[in-house]
């Protein structure tokens, strides 16, 4: 069995030419970035996106469109019951997800892991796309995992995703039958360490159409974001802070 020779946040091009990986997408600004990122570096990308019964569903409508429109080799969306769990306000209809107001209210006194927190959705996300990577002898696995500009998820720091990288070389055939320690599973999060003004520079250096992209916890049916909840005001800031035209549809009515 061999551990990754590689930082679990260091990003890598491909080790044989067109070498297969599997892409979690949500259809998202950091996903989108992300997928745009892989195919630029000339691996052959699967999408991977996950209907977990998220509230804001309308984004795996604009994963679709955008898959398509980036030419992934395939997109594959998988349907996860996790509402039956709850836990989260982006899953139970009777959580609130905050908005800016509960934030200006709650001040210094706010969680430091909010209540948009999926019990281990990462992790069963990160899963299920070592599974799909197995299965098509892929090696490499892209992760929009961000711990700059973020709320506060366990399962988007750092040393968690070194944590996975890891467990995925010693649980798996791959990981365990290989005899060279440089062909093992590697976990992408490229964007871990950048702010979100810093990935928006990167997607727009990359022409990412980020107008197709959903990132509202509430978005509605239509994609459109409310502007007031704690993904918005990233979103929202780091298109200020970067320089670039923000293209989000908001709705009117917010």
């Amino acid at each position: 069995m061999n551990q990754s020779p590689t930082s679990a946040f260091h990003l890598s091009k491909p080790r044989t030419q067109n070498a297969p990986a599997v892409v979690l997408f949500s259809g998202g600004l950091d996903s989108t970035t992300i997928l745009t990122l892989a195919k630029q570096l000339g691996y052959r990308c699967y999408a991977l996106s996950i209907n977990y019964g998220q509230k804001h569903s309308s984004e795996l409508e604009a994963a679709k469109q955008i898959a398509h429109a980036i030419g992934v080799l395939q997109h594959e969306i998988i349907h996860l019951d996790l509402p039956r769990f709850g836990g989260s306000a982006l899953t139970d209809h009777s959580l609130h997800i905050p908005t800016s107001k509960d934030q200006a209210i709650l001040g210094d006194k706010k969680p430091s892991i909010p209540i948009t927190y999926v019990p281990a959705r990462n992790t069963i996300m990160l899963s299920l796309a070592l599974a799909w990577a197995e299965s098509i002898s892929s090696l490499d696995i892209f992760y929009g995992a961000n711990a700059v500009d973020y709320s506060g998820y366990p399962d988007c720091r750092p040393e968690y995703v070194r944590s996975f990288e890891s467990m995925a070389n010693l649980a798996t055939k791959a990981g365990v039958e290989s005899l060279d320690p440089e062909n093992c599973f590697r976990i992408h999060a490229p964007i871990i360490q950048l702010s979100k003004a810093q990935i928006i520079q990167l997607g727009a250096g990359m022409s990412v159409n980020y107008s197709q992209t959903v990132s509202c916890y509430q978005a509605n049916s239509q994609g459109e974001a409310c502007g007031i909840c704690e993904s918005c005001q990233l979103r929202k800031a780091g298109f200020a802070e970067a320089g670039v035209s923000d293209p989000t549809r908001y709705q009117i009515s917010i």
